[in-house]
Parts: C-alpha cells; sequence; structure tokens
C-alpha cells in the first residue's frame, strides 16, 4: 500500500510525476521503493516541488548543504517534530515504554496529557479520564504503568540516545557515555567543544549539534529534569 520515493532528488532524478506508472521493488524487510517510471502518464504534470513552509507548524523549510532531506527550521515549537521526539524517547532502544507507541504519544499530546518528556512520567494523573477511551482498561493502563516505572533505569549510552539528538546514534552515543561516565558530567560539561574535540570518533557536525543543543536552554531543562525523574546508570557501572 505504500513505496518510498526517499526524497526530492530522487523524485527529480527519476523524473517521477503525478499518474506515472512506475515499477517497484521490495528492499529488505521495509517499505518497497520506486526504482522508475515505466509509463508516462498522458498529460504529464509539473514536477513535485518541495515544500516551502512546514506542513506541521508553517516554518520555513531548509535543505542543508551535502543532504538531501528537507527540514522544518523550527526545532522547538514544530508540533511534529515533538511528537517524533516522544515517540523517539519511549522506543524500544530508547526507554524502551510498552504501550506508549506512535499511536497512544500522539492520542496523548491531542489530549494535552503528555507534551514533553516529563508528562509521561505523570501520566497516571489522567488515569480516569484515560480509561474512557478506547483501546484502554484498567489491565492495558496498569501494564503501561509498569513499564514506564521499569524504563526509570536505564544506561548512560540509552538516556543519550534517547534525547534525539541530531547525528547521535547508538553507536556515538555509545562514544560519548565512555568519555563522560555519568549523566552529570555529561550535562554539565558537554558544552565545553574542547572536550568533545579531543573525543575519539566525533567529527565537527555532531560536536556542533550536541553542543547547540545543550545551549538551548529548553534542552537543558529537560535534560536536568530527566536527570532527576530516572535512574541513569553511570559508564563505568555496566561494563
Amino acid at each position: 500500500s505504500n513505496a518510498t520515493l526517499h526524497n526530492f532528488d530522487e523524485i527529480e532524478k527519476k523524473d517521477i510525476r503525478e499518474g506515472d506508472k512506475v515499477e517497484i521493488q521490495r528492499a529488505g524487510d521495509v517499505i518497497p521503493q520506486v526504482l522508475k517510471v515505466i509509463k508516462k502518464a498522458k498529460k504529464r504534470k509539473n514536477l513535485i516541488k518541495p515544500p516551502s513552509h512546514c506542513p506541521s507548524c508553517s516554518s520555513e523549510t531548509i535543505k542543508e548543504k551535502d543532504e538531501a532531506v528537507i527540514r522544518c527550521t523550527n526545532s522547538v515549537n514544530c508540533d511534529a517534530q515533538i511528537v517524533g521526539a516522544l515517540i523517539h524517547f519511549v522506543s524500544k532502544k530508547s526507554l524502551n515504554i510498552e504501550g506508549l507507541g506512535e499511536k497512544q504519544i500522539l492520542q496523548f499530546y491531542n489530549l494535552d496529557y503528555i507534551k514533553n518528556f516529563e508528562d509521561i512520567f505523570y501520566i497516571e494523573r489522567y488515569k480516569k479520564k484515560i480509561l474512557k477511551l478506547d483501546g484502554w482498561g484498567e489491565l492495558s493502563f496498569r501494564n503501561l504503568i509498569k513499564s514506564i516505572n521499569n524504563s526509570k533505569t536505564i544506561e548512560l549510552d540509552k538516556f543519550i540516545y534517547s534525547l534525539g539528538i541530531r547525528y547521535i546514534g547508538e553507536t556515538l552515543s555509545g562514544v560519548i557515555a565512555k568519555e563522560y561516565l555519568t549523566v552529570n558530567t555529561f550535562i554539565n560539561s558537554s558544552n565545553n567543544k574542547e572536550r568533545l574535540f579531543n573525543v575519539d570518533g566525533l567529527g565537527p557536525k555532531v560536536i556542533n549539534s550536541i553542543y547547540n543543543y545543550l545551549q538551548n536552554s529548553k534542552n537543558y531543562k529537560i535534560i536536568t529534569t530527566l536527570s532527576k525523574l530516572i535512574n541513569v546508570l553511570d559508564y563505568k557501572k555496566i561494563q
């Protein structure tokens, strides 16, 4: 039912337009990809142009040099980006909160129950309201609370990964955790660019991303609050 076109560069390169018949192929276990146009539409429409403004918050979009993706410039107050960050935060490789997937995050976000990472740990205050929602019952809610409580102890590298800092995947999260060892050292020292440049495996893009993330007062407050809400294990304690 779905096939990916990857990005606008690929659409232009393959000259794919609305109404064309295309050939697709399955790529591993993911969504099939569009290979090429095999029959053009009789009356070809104009080439699909990338959006100049974010469809979620109407902020301007940007395409950075040497990157194919188009991004919204409003990294703080864009609803779509906030929801995306929340989904990443609770995902299996992050806090691994079962029962709080994409559907539930979106539902709770629209109801104003969860607007940031911190709200997840206070979701029980909405118990009565949630139990009235379709698909929720005492058992499913109880299992959700149990999973949230279990997530409150987490390894430092997974915690860093869960924050969704740009360019910081699982591997680099481990590199950063090994350098800083504790969550407090990471919070208080990661705005020191000189130290970051001395960490093997971190390039300029990654360093600037970490630095800019922690320089943002909103992000700094979030990560500081989280470090008090959950038990982030020291790196040396999990080796």
